[in-house]
């Protein structure tokens, strides 16, 4: 996730897209069941978990892409003939468990959805953030970027709550 946002860095992204993606894959963590559910074929829908967790102290530009980052991945599959081949192998498995690429219904509504650019970005960031080798700042790094980015009247993020909410 690190990598993700230091490419969104990199690109000059706005600050609410290298918020999100240093924290867009977060609902892999507060999942209990995430440890194998890509290799057990299970769609846990990390997405959806961590931009509802994440929208109580952060607004809709870093929670929507969090959201759509799945769908997005589905979509480019589906409108780039190459974009599946570059994707990492654990891309691919969990492509299958969250619907595979998008028909041209789904992806005609996809690009009606105004977050569909950040969507993308992240996705890409997403893509980008994978390098084993690669050695990284500490998420120390991006505080200045959390806290700017957290709603009015947030404390900090660090005070959420680890457990999702039913809300």
């Amino acid at each position: 996730m690190v990598q993700s946002a230091l490419a969104a860095e990199a690109a000059g992204a706005a600050q609410s897209l290298v918020v999100a993606a240093l924290l867009h894959d977060i609902g892999y963590f507060l999942h209990p069941e995430a440890e194998n559910s890509i290799e057990e074929g299970r769609n846990i829908e990390h997405e959806a978990l961590g931009a509802a967790w994440l929208s109580r102290a952060f607004g809709s530009d870093v929670t929507a892409p969090i959201a759509l980052h799945v769908e997005a991945k589905r979509y480019l599959c589906a409108a780039e003939p190459d974009y599946f081949d570059r994707l990492s192998e654990a891309s691919r498995l969990s492509l299958m468990t969250q619907g595979g690429p998008m028909n041209r219904e789904e992806r005609e509504a996809f690009r009606k959805n105004p977050a569909f650019e950040a969507a993308l970005s992240l996705r890409r960031c997403d893509d980008l953030g994978k390098d084993p080798f690669l050695e990284t700042p500490p998420v120390e790094h991006f505080r200045a970027l959390l806290e700017a980015q957290l709603r009015p009247g947030a404390r900090s993020w660090r005070e959420l709550p680890h457990e999702p909410s039913a809300e």
